[in-house]
């Protein structure tokens, strides 16, 4: 089952990477439950090996292409976001003083802390596009505006996800133009 779960996971990731147009340097944010991913309540069965087969398949994925993971914690640490500290610098966040475990943080974001190079916590991020594992919440560390993303995967193991990529605000009325086009200017 495991093998199973690293590859829906890794699938997910590269449909979605593909699908929000991401590039070397943005953010992806996956928030996951371990224990909906294994078929039980969210909360309630913290599974540290489950979490690491997810986080190990969208992590390959992500590194190949040379984007950074935010791992999203659980509420008891507020929701905040493990990343790599080359990314807090390069996006100027703040971090916070905390180490994700199993039962507290979550095992996706424990696993993710653990493999990092150089491991940080941040209260907030806004990243380009995500994925919500098991109902997570990841919405509010996603940049506005959000846009749901269907893929062919529609769950991680038992846990359905919920698939989102960013995209500028449009601002401006009906006679605004939103693409560059030389023969506009004209």
């Amino acid at each position: 089952m495991s093998s199973e779960i690293k590859s829906q996971a890794a699938k997910a990731a590269a449909e979605l990477i593909e699908a929000a147009g991401l590039k070397k340097g943005d953010i992806f944010v996956v928030g996951c439950s371990s224990s909906e991913v294994c078929g039980e309540k969210i909360g309630t069965l913290s599974n540290y090996e489950i979490g690491g087969e997810v986080f190990r398949g969208i992590y390959e994925v992500l590194l190949e292409k040379g984007i950074y993971l935010a791992a999203q914690c659980c509420e008891h640490l507020n929701r905040s976001v493990a990343i790599e500290r080359e990314c807090m610098e390069k996006y100027n966040l703040e971090e916070v003083c905390a180490v994700p475990m199993p039962k507290a943080g979550g095992s996706f974001a424990a696993n993710a802390y653990r493999a990092f190079k150089d491991p940080v916590l941040v209260e907030s991020i806004q990243a380009h596009a995500g994925i919500d594992i098991g109902g997570t919440l990841i919405g509010m560390h996603l940049r506005r505006v959000c846009v749901p993303v269907r893929l062919s995967v529609k769950k991680i193991g038992e846990a359905p996800i919920i698939c989102a990529k960013t995209r500028p605000r449009l601002i401006g009325g009906e006679r605004t133009v939103y693409n560059f086009v030389e023969d506009v200017v004209r």
